[in-house]
């Protein structure tokens, strides 16, 4: 899924040691530019990954690539946006610009032939009736 907002804030870092080896987690803020402006929050593993947000510009419009993970722990249910790529937004390459792309370089249909028109000769002149329908 992605998900398109001004990048806000960067939370903490946070690292640990598990039987695996070390790992690092991070998070970070954005506002979307919609009518109703929405924060939403996401978190990423990895030094990589990481390393994506922190060279992005404070208050530039970014796209998130992002996967909902839930589970549930003591019969309550905790929903994680986790972070899987985030790219600062090119206005020029916005998913919303390649089908009118496609549009322009499909050939020009064939405009249809009107449909018949029915003919309402056929009613009786002295019929009460004068709708045509």
């Amino acid at each position: 899924m992605d998900i398109t907002g001004r990048l806000i804030k960067i939370l903490p870092e946070m690292r640990g040691e598990s039987q695996r080896g070390p790992w690092v987690r991070g998070g970070f803020v954005i506002e979307t530019e919609d009518t109703y402006p929405r924060q939403v929050a996401f978190t990423l593993f990895g030094e990589d990954r990481l390393a994506m947000v922190n060279a992005l510009v404070m208050n530039a419009p970014v796209v998130v690539t992002f996967s909902p993970e839930s589970r549930e722990f003591n019969e309550r249910w905790y929903t994680d946006l986790r972070c899987i790529r985030v790219v600062p937004f090119n206005g020029a390459a916005a998913p919303a610009a390649a089908p009118a792309a496609q549009q322009a370089a499909a050939p020009a249909a064939q405009p249809a032939a009107p449909a018949a028109q029915p003919s309402f000769a056929s009613q009786p002149a002295d019929s009460d009736d004068d709708l045509p329908f």
